[in-house]
């Protein structure tokens, strides 16, 4: 999977690629059942993040409070974003790795905001956590990007996202020194940029679980024996079938959905 600012989809950009377009939907569903069912209390009663010492809490409310909203303008918002910052990262990620990023990130957001809010009463609904991940993504992989602040002021994608940062680290901490309430989840929103920051970090170091059991594994065992391989040693020609092969399934599953050796020969076949 590639994290930084250069795209391995061979495929054309897609405006509104599909899991921007799955998120979008079932946030205008959902948005539509609150307000024109008799089931909108319903809804926010078992769908919302409540706090966990109060009686409305239920374990599946990290996952589906992302798909509430306060109101028109929250949903709005929300979905621009979403499909302003998120459809260039997905392009680039694939709808698989995009997915999975949205997700980890609205998830931890959500625990860390009950972690940072302990004793609030009221429930936190909105996409924001997750959408704050992926602004996160973006200003990374696009630092020196330009973005129009108010449609008028262009503003580099690395100080637009630090000032984001730091308007809600302040604000967060400042309403809870000053014991005053607040209908923003400031904590959500630094919560969901904190996962990303560390997602995005573990995956450019290429780190996993069973990469590090590997190595723990064959570098606990002793070489023996004539080494088989050279520097001069020389792999077989990649053929053009082989990398048109490996092309489509970047673009189908992202580029994390490819074995070392399928990573091997496009490498080799890009350093002709």
């Amino acid at each position: 999977m590639n994290y930084s600012n250069q795209p391995y989809s061979p495929g054309g950009f897609q405006l509104m690629p599909p899991a921007i377009k799955a998120i979008i939907l079932i946030n205008i569903a959902v948005f539509v059942l609150q307000v024109i069912t008799p089931f909108g209390e319903t809804i926010t009663a078992l769908g919302a993040l409540w706090p966990v010492g109060s009686s409305n809490f239920r374990i599946w409310q990290p996952l589906t409070y992302m798909f509430l909203h306060g109101g028109g303008t929250h949903l709005f918002f929300n979905m621009f974003a979403l499909w302003m910052f998120g459809a260039e990262i997905e392009n680039h990620w694939g709808t698989r790795q995009f997915n999975t990023y949205y997700f980890i990130c609205g998830i931890g957001a959500a625990i860390i905001n009950l972690l940072a809010t302990v004793g609030d009463p009221y429930p936190t609904v909105g996409a924001s956590g997750a959408i704050y991940g992926v602004l996160l993504a973006f200003g990374m992989m696009f630092p020196d990007r330009y973005i129009f602040l108010y449609f008028l002021f262009p503003v580099k994608a690395k100080y637009f996202i630090a000032g984001y940062a730091l308007i809600e680290f302040f604000s967060g901490f400042g309403s809870r020194a000053m014991g005053s309430g607040s209908n923003i989840a400031h904590f959500a929103h630094l919560g969901g940029m904190l996962i990303g920051f560390i997602y995005i970090s573990i995956k450019r170091a290429e780190w996993s679980f069973s990469g590090l059991f590997s190595k723990i594994r064959f570098s606990g065992k002793k070489r023996s024996g004539p080494r088989l391989h050279s520097r001069n040693s020389t792999a077989p020609p990649v053929s053009e079938s082989e990398i048109n092969a490996i092309l489509d399934k970047i673009s189908e599953h992202g580029y994390g959905s490819l074995t070392e050796e399928e990573r091997r020969k496009l490498l080799k076949a890009g350093g002709k």
